[in-house]
């Protein structure tokens, strides 16, 4: 069976196209592919498919539709497959997927193997796999949901990977010393992104190689008035060095045939990765450096991008604030850790922090506020491409101890695994994961298998030292077992948008001695994840496959 995603929604069995029904029934699908192999509660399957507007009937009518997809997804198989494809698993269903089935799985190892090819240094490979993982797509991913407010996030998610996967093809074809036939299609992704800049780093290179040095020069001061006048910024340290060295015509940049595959060579340096953080004020500012520039200098190494959005009635405030970030950009380049800062004034603060974040290469936003979601939070955590982490207490990082994270395989859950365990790698901590013990009344397994998995998952990234520890429910536990540790990493409820932080998660950041910071997930692939490796859904479904494989219920 093929399920597809990376287009309209398709389900091909045998070589034939499946009826899938009505479009809330198909809708119901696509909730359930887009997260294979977990756990959907009814509550969540109803709010995705009606929102506030749910009739009484909901329940009963997800019953229904499951029903009918049951028929068409396993009607009666003696061919020796697996009987059941859609599972009732409680609080709601699972939709039982192989690997090979998803499309966008094998996008994804099509997309790894040529990372790897152009790693060794076979480019040919490369541009093969590359080619045929972007040949899967049909058009724009989940196109009959494209207004469906349940997909949005996933749709930008999955156009974020394969505009990467573009990038990387272009790539390994400069590599083969395709210069010329790349440059048209770097000249459209140059016009659809003008603020994307490794498409802009390619044509650079691009044209310098095809003799079009003028034209490569004037590629950079284009990006550079876009970044200045749209966001404030300078372009990144990697743009501004390939400029240098096109003036000075470096002959490291002249184009050579590759040489002959080699097995074990390292990966050219990367276009490089952010961390955005955006503080409102001094002491803000010192608390997201503690948390950020250990990541910056960690086996992940990434910019900061210190950001200052000065209130248009304060504006008077603005050079004391651009001379404070000045002065932090400069000690951390002093420490050898890549550094950009702006300030600006600004009359719609969150509609400028989406803006830098979705132009620059951020991987993380770093925020602080207390713990609540306002309405400009609300609107971060809604549009943000990336993770976005909130520190949503006044405590520093100061004190040794392992970094805690309480686990309950939710969407924000692993992105906080992931955060969490790249802090825990930066700062050379082991990792807590914290789930709830076995509850009598409720007459549930304890999480003891489910950590096993996430364990093994963010091992797989992270090679951090990890330790399982169970607690009752509720927040007590959460703030006892945080007493021994240094840093509390706490993913959003799968009902932010009804219930903001929520009391218990409020509760917790009240009352936890350690620094609280709250993640929520997003579509771009997480500050972890290798260059060369995993993507962000590519973690998810390996992790959830590897619960599902523990026995998870």
């Amino acid at each position: 069976m093929d399920f597809r995603i990376l287009g309209p929604l398709e389900i091909v069995d045998g070589g034939r196209e499946l009826d899938l029904g009505a479009a809330k029934q198909r809708a119901l699908l696509a909730v359930l592919l887009l997260r294979a192999n977990e756990i959907v509660s009814v509550d969540r399957i109803i709010d995705e498919l009606w929102g506030v507007q749910a009739p009484a009937t909901a329940a009963h009518t997800v019953q229904v539709y499951v029903s009918q997809l049951r028929k068409v997804l396993a009607p009666g198989r003696g061919d020796g497959r697996r009987e059941t494809v859609l599972v009732t698993r409680r609080p709601g269903y699972v939709i039982s997927v192989e690997r090979d089935e998803l499309d966008l799985n094998r996008f994804e190892g099509r997309v790894e193997r040529g990372k790897q090819a152009l790693a060794e240094g076979d480019a040919e490979t490369a541009v093969r796999e590359l080619r045929a993982a972007l040949d899967l797509w049909r058009g724009s991913p989940l196109a009959d949901f494209a207004f469906e407010p349940f997909a949005q996030t996933a749709i930008a998610r999955l156009e974020e990977l394969r505009l990467g996967a573009l990038e990387e093809r272009i790539q390994a074809e400069l590599s083969l010393g395709l210069h010329a036939s790349v440059i048209a299609e770097l000249m459209t992704l140059g016009r659809e992104h003008p603020l994307r800049e490794r498409p802009r780093e390619q044509l650079m290179l691009a044209l310098y190689r095809s003799g079009r040095q003028a034209e490569a020069l004037e590629v950079y001061q284009q990006t550079r008035e876009a970044l200045v006048e749209g966001l404030g910024i300078d372009p990144s340290v990697v743009l501004q060095q390939l400029e240098q060295a096109i003036l000075r015509q470096d002959e490291a940049l002249a184009w050579t045939p590759p040489a002959a595959p080699r097995q074990a060579a390292a990966a050219a340096p990367a276009p490089a990765r952010s961390i955005l953080l955006v503080p409102r004020d001094e002491s803000e500012l010192d608390l997201l450096l503690a948390l950020s520039e250990p990541l910056a200098r960690s086996a992940s190494p990434h910019e900061l991008i210190l950001a200052r959005l000065v209130p248009e009635e304060a504006a008077a405030d603005l050079p004391l604030a651009a001379a404070e970030l000045e002065d932090r950009r400069a000690a951390l380049r002093e420490h050898e850790v890549g550094a950009r800062a702006a300030a600006f004034t600004s009359g719609d603060w969150a509609g400028d922090v989406l803006r830098l974040a979705a132009q620059q290469h951020v991987d993380l936003l770093l925020l602080a506020c207390e713990a609540e979601v306002s309405d400009e939070l609300r609107r971060i955590f809604e549009d943000a491409p990336c993770d976005v982490a909130v520190l949503a207490n006044d405590r520093r990082v100061e004190r040794q101890g392992p970094v805690l994270v309480p686990f309950g395989a939710g969407e924000h859950d692993w992105g906080a695994l992931e955060l969490g365990a790249w802090l825990a790698s930066a700062h050379g901590e082991a990792l807590t994961l914290l789930g709830t013990a076995v509850s009598e009344e409720a007459g549930k397994r304890d999480a003891s298998r489910l950590l096993a998995s996430a364990a093994l998952a963010v091992q797989q990234l992270a090679h951090v030292s990890t330790e399982p520890l169970l607690a009752p429910p509720g927040e007590k536990g959460v703030i006892e077992a945080a007493d021994a540790c240094s840093l509390l990493v706490l993913g959003l409820s799968e009902r932010w948008h009804e219930e903001g932080i929520g009391e218990v998660r409020g509760a917790i950041c009240r009352g936890a001695r350690a620094p609280v910071v709250l993640v929520r997930r997003g579509p771009r692939p997480g500050g972890l994840t290798p260059d060369e490796g995993l993507t962000r859904f590519t973690w998810s479904l390996r992790g959830a496959g590897a619960g599902r494989a523990a026995g998870q219920d």
